[in-house]
């Protein structure tokens, strides 16, 4: 420690002329350590950064804490900060720091700290920033319809998969925890068929101190898909789960810090001990040209974020997210953190069992299947802002019809591993034998999954 601190020393006077009181335009750099020394935290000592839960998980699955789950140091972090660095987040999976910085002398000075093992731009400030249209409320109606079925108009979209079968054995996701990251959940606390929603816990990553409520809509229909549990109105494919809602995007400009918030957001998820991870984002195009992704990138590990997707299993939870909505346009493939390794990828189809025209495909750019399976994700029902069901189309909804079931699955079989889930979840589609770049592995029926535990 004696030799950081005589870094921390020698860098105040580098503080001094860097000259903090000009305040030009704001950049954002990640900035990859080479280690974890001068950390305060150990492996033998688990209890200071995960919760008893989360312990719990790995234990029950065989998994060992090892160094990717120590935080990053606070020694490199605090000289950073004293170089001239604003925190943003962090993420210790890939031992990263994101930092603000009053200009690009600033982030080469971090640069050339001895720990330091790459600093790479991922956000500007844009020329001119949306206004908001979801910092209002919108006017709320909540005068939903019901019929006589007891999943009301969910019930097309969890029969496709036999999830209503789990149901009926009692497998509904209680002691589930599943952890949303998306853009927002507009009026999702004022809904009055959303009110019994399970809820563990709310996080923004992106700007700490807003209201999720009040942000984006977009994981708001998401949200509906697996939590709803208003009988006659709509019923969820896991009502009885609690959910963690995490936001990380940013829907008013497209760079790739947005993936340093989602390591955040999915690192979080599993400090607090979430089971499943259900993400319905996906990236390859971005403000800046320069930043687009290309099909030899689709690999599961060139982006951030899918570096980090790649590893969530190995923790012990389950991620399904989605294929991207691409298939009727020029790029067409699936987007990270689709391409990643052990997660479930889920593209779209019709009620007719077809793929959704817009369902992006695969495969991967190392030749793995994806996606893995497929669900309804076209003329979804979810929950619209005034309180009221509507139709959407697109993976995103799609995918979270897979994660409630999985819950419910996983549920059922708790002995099983994460790996081990997503692999019935795949046995079970209804392409099994002939898995293709169009409909993966195919619609699973989880039905079929519970049963084939004997």
């Amino acid at each position: 420690m004696k030799s950081i601190n005589c870094l921390l020393l020698s860098l105040i006077g580098l503080l001094m002329s860097v000259g903090l009181a000009a305040q030009p335009t704001p950049l954002k750099y990640r900035v990859y350590l080479k280690d974890k020394n001068y950390n305060k935290y150990s492996i033998d000592k688990p209890q200071e950064f995960l919760s008893a839960r989360a312990i719990e998980r790995r234990k029950r699955q065989h998994i060992a804490i090892d160094s990717t789950d120590l935080p990053v140091s606070p020694a490199y972090i605090e000289t950073i900060v004293m170089t001239g660095g604003n925190v943003v987040t962090k993420g210790k999976w890939n031992n990263f720091v994101t930092v603000a910085v009053i200009d690009s002398i600033v982030a080469g000075q971090i640069g050339e700290l001895p720990f330091v093992k790459k600093v790479e731009l991922v956000w500007r400030q844009p020329p001119a920033h949306k206004p908001s249209e979801t910092h209002k409320r919108d006017t709320l109606i909540n005068a939903p319809a019901k019929s006589k079925s007891h999943y009301g108009v969910g019930e097309e979209q969890i029969n496709m998969c036999n999830g209503n079968k789990l149901h009926e054995a009692g497998y509904k996701g209680q002691g589930m925890m599943i952890a949303v990251i998306d853009a927002g959940y507009h009026n999702m606390d004022r809904i009055t068929a959303m009110q019994n929603v399970k809820v563990a816990g709310t996080k923004d990553f992106v700007k700490p101190d807003s209201d999720i409520y009040m942000e984006n809509n977009h994981g708001l229909g998401v949200l509906s898909c697996m939590a709803m549990n208003a009988p006659g109105i709509m019923v969820g494919t896991a009502p009885e789960a609690e959910y963690l809602l995490l936001r990380s995007e940013d829907a008013y400009s497209e760079q790739l810090v947005e993936q340093d918030y989602w390591a955040a957001a999915v690192e979080f998820a599993d400090s607090i001990g979430a089971d499943l991870v259900n993400t319905s984002l996906g990236y390859y195009a971005f403000d800046d040209p320069l930043d687009n992704y290309r099909y030899k990138h689709l690999d599961g590990h060139f982006s951030l974020i899918s570096r980090q997707a790649s590893m969530v299993a190995d923790k012990g939870m389950v991620m399904v997210c989605s294929a991207g909505n691409s298939g009727a346009g020029s790029w067409k493939k699936i987007t990270p953190p689709g391409d990643a390794e052990h997660v479930l990828t889920v593209g779209a189809v019709e009620k007719s069992r077809l793929l959704a025209p817009f369902s992006s495909v695969g495969n991967t750019a190392d030749g793995r299947v994806k996606p893995d399976v497929v669900a309804m994700g076209a003329l979804t029902q979810v929950m619209g802002t005034d309180g009221n069901i509507r139709m959407a189309n697109g993976t995103s909804f799609a995918t979270p019809v897979i994660c409630g079931l999985v819950a419910c699955l996983w549920q059922a079989l708790p002995d099983l591993t994460a790996k081990e889930v997503m692999e019935k979840v795949r046995h079970a589609g209804d392409r099994s034998d002939f898995p293709d770049n169009i409909y993966g592995y195919g619609i699973p029926d989880f039905w079929k999954a519970f049963n084939e535990k004997k």
